[in-house]
């Protein structure tokens, strides 16, 4: 981006200074006009400064054929390559060729078909994440597993979707809404999880709307366990009553 504005600037420079000499103005007086230098202009005015793009030789240009042939023969590894290269006369670093595998792996691995060779599948557990508390991630690959999943599972969309629906209402207190929700549960994903809160839907119901919370239990038991774990195989009961049970 960076580039292709500057690209656009100098062309507009290059227009400016052009138009003025067709107008007959000298380039003392373009100099004067532009601040540009005298250099400057005359390679404006004789066609020199067209090439804004300007390509830097690499090392392994010279070297394309033999690493697109050693990289057939199934050397596939950076450091192998550099080797055979330094003893045909290759006087460039393990850096530069280590860098043309890694790019010539991802072309291969971006251009193969999907049916070609094993595909690592992702665990169920990745994939719920992923789908649900982890979708702000902005990762490539965690994109890249997203899409795939959502394109090639729209009931688990349809799940995501239920489940929203489920958490924004447990948010906002409307038991009211528990009824359309479990007959859109029916039939999708979440029917086993909408069976459970069906055959106990008065505590739910009661839970959506009431006051009470069992989140301070939950949090010292969390505390208990973890001091615990931290004390495993070190202290007895009596040192983890002194650190948890405060003094009188």
């Amino acid at each position: 981006m960076r580039q292709c504005t500057g690209f656009e600037r100098r062309n507009e420079v290059n227009r400016t200074v052009a138009d003025r000499h067709r107008r007959g103005a000298s380039i003392k007086a373009i100099v004067r006009t532009t601040g540009l230098s005298r250099q400057t202009v005359r390679r404006i005015l004789r066609g020199t400064r067209d090439d804004i793009f300007r390509t830097r030789e690499s090392s392994l240009d010279r070297w394309a054929d033999r690493l697109e042939a050693e990289w057939d023969d199934g050397c596939r590894k950076g450091a192998e390559l550099w080797r055979r290269l330094k003893a045909a006369g290759f006087g460039g670093s393990q850096r530069v060729v280590t860098e043309w595998t890694t790019r010539r792996r991802r072309a291969v691995s971006f251009s193969a078909p999907a049916s070609v060779g094993p595909v690592a599948v992702p665990s169920s557990r990745i994939v719920a994440r992923l789908l649900t508390c982890d979708r702000d991630v902005r990762s490539a690959e965690a994109l890249r597993i997203r899409v795939a999943v959502e394109t090639a599972c729209p009931a688990l969309v349809a799940a995501r979707t239920i489940l929203d629906r489920f958490k924004t209402m447990v948010a906002s207190g409307k038991s009211g809404d528990l009824d359309p929700w479990l007959a859109d549960a029916t039939g999708t994903e979440m029917a086993s999880y909408a069976n459970g809160i069906t055959a106990d839907r008065a505590a739910v119901s009661a839970a959506i709307t009431g006051s009470w919370s069992n989140g301070q239990t939950e949090g010292q038991v969390t505390r208990l366990k973890l001091v615990e774990r931290q004390m495993f195989g070190r202290a007895k009961v009596d040192l983890l009553r002194a650190r948890l049970v405060p003094a009188a």
